[in-house]
């Protein structure tokens, strides 16, 4: 479970693989990304699923502002089902953002435990919970927890990004990314942010 240590990780795949060093060089390093960990977070990531960047980010000032800048599973609750609407909610995304408030008040998702779990388990203890699959749990591990080895091989920019630095001539599927990254271990955290800022910064022409 080793901490994400961006530079560093990236210093040290830099030196185990040319295309790495070549697009760190071309891009420089990528912002670090980081978040609190939590109910915020998490909502923030189901608010994310399928939508968006900018649309997914008016959703949660609208409910930022709804919450009185106090987003948090006991707040979440006392707010009816129009209110949450209103922000933009599908009635999907509300279902979900509902179960995950559910679960956290009960006990049932302790994410003080899940932040004890090797990885693995706390992806498995995640996706119990209705509308956290896979990705929205390796995001979570990656910007919450800052677990250095998370991977979200679903993400789209990620499969572009990977294709770009390896000059494929097709975005690899998820599961084929998954195992072209597996050379990576245990740094394929910094390769994807690296990814990321790479699918952000085309080469030009």
């Amino acid at each position: 479970m080793a901490r994400l240590d961006l530079e560093n990780d990236l210093k040290a795949l830099a030196r185990r693989d040319r295309d790495v060093a070549r697009e760190l060089a071309r891009i420089g390093l990528p912002e670090k990304r980081h978040r609190p960990p939590g109910f915020a977070t998490l909502l923030r990531t189901i608010l994310g699923q399928q939508v968006s960047v900018q649309a997914a980010a008016s959703m949660w000032r609208r409910l930022d502002a709804l919450l009185g800048g106090v987003v948090d599973p006991a707040s979440f609750s006392t707010r009816g089902d129009e209110e949450i609407r209103a922000c933009g909610f599908s009635r999907q995304k509300l279902l979900y953002a509902r179960s995950l408030a559910d679960e956290i008040r009960s006990g049932r998702l302790d994410l003080a435990r899940v932040s004890r779990m090797r990885d693995e388990a706390a992806i498995e203890a995640l996706t119990q919970v209705k509308g956290i699959g896979v990705w929205s749990a390796e995001i979570y591990l990656l910007f919450a927890l800052r677990r250095g080895d998370a991977f979200p091989a679903g993400d789209l920019a990620l499969r572009v990004g990977y294709q770009r630095l390896k000059r494929l001539p097709e975005a690899p599927a998820p599961a084929a990314l998954r195992e072209m990254a597996e050379p990576w271990r245990p740094h394929r955290g910094a390769a994807a942010h690296l990814l990321w800022h790479s699918y952000a910064n085309p080469p030009l022409g």
